[in-house]
């Protein structure tokens, strides 16, 4: 490796998917939707002891890496797994440990 390349483009996808997913609430954010074709975000409420500004703040993270999507039905939100992004992440992970 030449360190004047670093970090790489696939590293920092990588290190954008292991931020996202580096909390346990957001392991099993993402381990529901992922059995699941759509969930709205006041079902996860009734799921996770946590407040709701808490969930929301997790599902901001997510989104932001592109590992989920959100659609707004009013009044709720429904959110859903980004496949691509999620297999991409899956991927890369796999890469990475298996060094």
């Amino acid at each position: 490796m030449n360190p004047s390349n670093l970090p790489t483009e696939k590293q920092e996808r990588l290190a954008k998917y292991a931020k996202a997913i580096a909390h346990p609430i957001r392991i099993y954010v993402l381990q529901l939707l992922a059995k699941q074709s759509c969930c709205y975000s006041g079902d996860l409420t009734e799921d996770l002891p946590i407040a709701k500004s808490t969930l929301s703040q997790h599902l901001k993270e997510l989104k932001n890496a592109g590992l989920i999507q959100g659609e707004i039905e009013a009044p709720k939100i429904r959110y859903c797994i980004n496949r691509e992004n999620w297999k991409e992440a899956q991927d890369l992970l796999n890469e990475l440990l298996h060094i």
